[in-house]
């Protein structure tokens, strides 16, 4: 996997807010921060980067494309944008935030542009997020499974997305999991406190080396050095088939993420 496997989310935090976050998870160790054109953080979040005084070549650095501008003739001009918010030259990685709402724009269309954008060094990788399997194949139809970095999709213990994971790992495209922690909801669970309880672990740990474990990158986020700390340490955890099979069991196709007028036709 050539992205990082532990990275910083960033979604719904603005402002001041973020910039805390990412001031304080680049100062904990974080390398990896994940962002977005419709969080409309960007300028904080490259404030914070910029301030931090770390090298830009030691961080890695994602956004994600909105869909009005994902036809050719606004994609790359959108990403300038991007950089010129986030303070770089470059991201590290660029990704479709969702699909063209009722195809109005090909994802064949869009992966080309953002393969064009890789050429001229805006971005060094790109890949998709929110991706069904067909809408995949559609992008490896359009520019080869090897282009493509992850699809970030949403994936807890409640929705484990096995059909999407599956097609991933056939084609050598990587997963990461976003809304790991279900909103919280799996850091109530009681099999998941009893797993903690068994590794003297807190539940989120638990959750994010399961996924960890799988394989998947994950970008959990927080506003609390504690929480932002804790999570780290997720890494070191590992947990045994048991526990990964209790997890497994948790399954209820639980997906939380899912607009009106944006959502594909899940898997």
């Amino acid at each position: 996997m050539s992205i990082p496997a532990f990275g910083l989310g960033t979604f719904r935090l603005k402002d001041d807010v973020v910039k805390a976050s990412v001031k304080t998870a680049v100062e904990l160790g974080y390398r990896a921060i994940d962002t977005a054109q419709i969080y409309d953080n960007e300028a904080a979040v490259g404030d914070a980067l910029a301030e931090s005084g770390v090298a830009r070549e030691a961080l890695y650095i994602t956004t994600k494309i909105w869909i009005e501008n994902l036809a050719a003739d606004k994609l790359i001009d959108s990403l300038k944008e991007s950089l010129r918010k986030l303070k770089t030259d470059y991201v590290d990685l660029t990704l479709i935030h969702w699909p063209s709402p009722d195809q109005a724009v090909s994802v064949a269309e869009t992966m080309n542009a953002l393969v064009e954008a890789k050429k001229m060094g805006l971005t060094r990788e790109i890949g998709i997020s929110n991706f069904t399997v067909a809408l995949m194949q559609e992008a490896i139809d359009a520019v080869g499974a090897d282009q493509i970095a992850t699809n970030q999709i949403e994936l807890s213990p409640f929705l484990q997305n096995q059909t999407v994971v599956d097609f991933a790992r056939e084609n050598d495209i990587a997963v990461t999991s976003y809304m790991t922690l279900a909103y919280g909801e799996a850091l109530k669970d009681a099999t998941i406190i009893a797993i903690a309880g068994r590794h003297n672990a807190t539940p989120a740990q638990i959750v994010l080396a399961w996924a960890l474990q799988l394989g998947y990158a994950v970008i959990p986020s927080s506003t609390k050095r504690e929480n932002l700390a804790s999570n780290l340490l997720a890494q070191k955890l590992v947990l045994s088939d048991a526990d990964m099979q209790e997890i497994a069991a948790l399954e209820k196709n639980g997906r939380l993420v899912s607009p009106e007028g944006l959502a594909p036709a899940w898997d």
